[in-house]
């Protein structure tokens, strides 16, 4: 069966009738302006190399070059035949931290990048070399959210990303349990699939004991690796409309400090790994981490493959173009001595 991919380029073909009408039209004046001149006979003799003839060949080969063209923008296709492809991966949850303290420096520069923001840029590294893979997001800080559930969209899991802030929960605070419980709870039901989730936290946990939702997360098979953000030496947090947040009393900006021994004790009770997030390689010592766990079928994708047509026409529209280059607009001398067209072999090509 023969079809086109793009099949609304076809409508260009409509300017080739008109192409070809607007060179009549134009022939027709060159004539009326010659016969100013004098009989036609007279004139062909006064110009005995223009071929009456070759401007309608040139025209000829530039319109099919220009519909064979066109046919190459709408993609033919012959034939079809049904496929399908197994995706290969893991389900991995995110759960990122957004309390207030995220806002504050990620090293101890206090005008460094944010922790929040050096935490979205590598976890968006690492979704770009998920593309197997089944990501979902959560959000915490006092309670955690549902940013995003599992998809194999790495598209949509890059906007969702890029939409993460401080301002998305109305509760302070930094509940970690809860987020690994909600990331728990966020997998799908197969017992064959590998299960991961990642924490990007500064590790400030004041709500709930994350170190047994990290354990009780491993007994029911899921790994729970840490990613620290933030500076071990502290940094003030930075409010919305300049200055830092400060203490009870007033006189003293509050210090958030990064804690990687509640960060590795998260980490170990998932029997995961702990990376540091400024480390330089961050990423790559996740990304191993997740090349590690045993890949599962996640999805069969079936579609229709259909053998491209198009090369064909490429090559025809390459020997158009040298058929073209060829055709000059005088008489070729070798044809003159030959009448094609006219009794008078003057005329003749």
């Amino acid at each position: 069966m023969f079809s086109f991919a793009n099949p609304q380029y076809l409508y260009l073909l409509l300017l080739l009738p008109a192409i070809a009408a607007l060179f009549w039209l134009a022939r027709q004046s060159r004539l009326r302006q010659l016969k100013k001149f004098g009989r036609q006979e007279v004139i062909d003799q006064l110009m005995p190399d223009v071929s009456r003839y070759k401007p309608y060949i040139q025209l000829s080969i530039e319109l099919l070059l220009l519909a064979v063209v066109i046919i190459i923008l709408a993609r033919p296709r012959a034939g079809s035949s049904p496929t399908s492809t197994t995706v290969h991966g893991i389900e991995m949850m995110v759960a990122i931290d957004v309390s207030n303290s995220m806002n504050a420096s990620s090293t101890d520069d206090p005008k460094d990048i944010s922790r929040l923001q050096r935490a979205k840029m590598i976890l968006e590294k690492i979704i770009d070399r998920s593309q197997n893979d089944k990501v979902g997001l959560i959000v915490f800080a006092g309670n955690a959210y549902m940013q995003m559930p599992l998809t194999g969209d790495v598209s949509s899991a890059k906007l969702f990303l890029n939409g993460i802030n401080t301002n998305m929960a109305p509760t302070q605070g930094t509940a970690i349990g809860a987020a690994i419980e909600m990331a728990c709870g966020g997998f799908s039901q197969s017992k064959k699939s590998q299960k991961t989730i990642i924490v990007i936290t500064d590790g400030e946990n004041f709500e709930d004991d994350a170190v047994a939702a990290a354990r009780q997360a491993h007994k029911n098979g899921i790994q729970v690796s840490v990613m620290g953000v933030g500076s071990t030496h502290g940094a003030p947090i930075p409010m919305p409309g300049g200055g830092y947040l400060m203490d009870d009393s007033g006189s003293q900006p509050v210090v958030t400090y990064l804690n990687e021994e509640m960060a590795q004790q998260i980490a170990d009770a998932g029997k995961g790994i702990y990376v540091n997030g400024n480390a330089s390689d961050a990423v790559e010592t996740l990304r191993d981490m997740l090349d590690k766990l045993a890949k599962t079928d996640l999805a069969t994708i079936a579609y229709t493959q259909h053998d491209e047509q198009f090369p064909v026409f490429a090559w025809i529209a390459l020997l158009l173009i040298i058929v073209l280059m060829l055709v000059i607009e005088r008489k070729n001398p070798w044809l003159k001595q030959f009448n094609f067209f006219t009794r008078n072999n003057e005329n003749a090509e």
